[in-house]
């Protein structure tokens, strides 16, 4: 019966082993994630700074419409 006991014991020692093993590493799989997530969202962050700063450099700092805003479009079509 002792034998069974230790059996058991050392078992169930080993099953709680592979359980906190498994939880380790889950944690450092979301802690990786994290960390994957945040690199791609400054990523998208600094190409987006380096597109707006192009776009001011190519229009001089304004920005170009191509067509009037339709308040203006209203006023200029009864001057005519």
């Amino acid at each position: 019966m002792n034998v069974q006991k230790a059996g058991y014991a050392a078992l169930l020692a080993a099953t709680l082993a592979l359980l906190s093993g498994c939880d380790q590493a889950e944690k450092a799989a979301q802690q990786m994630l994290s960390k994957t997530a945040e690199a791609a969202k400054q990523a998208i962050d600094d190409t987006h700074k380096a597109a707006e700063q192009a776009l001011n450099e190519a229009t001089g700092g304004r920005l170009i419409e191509k067509e009037p805003p339709a308040e203006e479009r209203k006023e200029t079509s009864h001057t005519i």
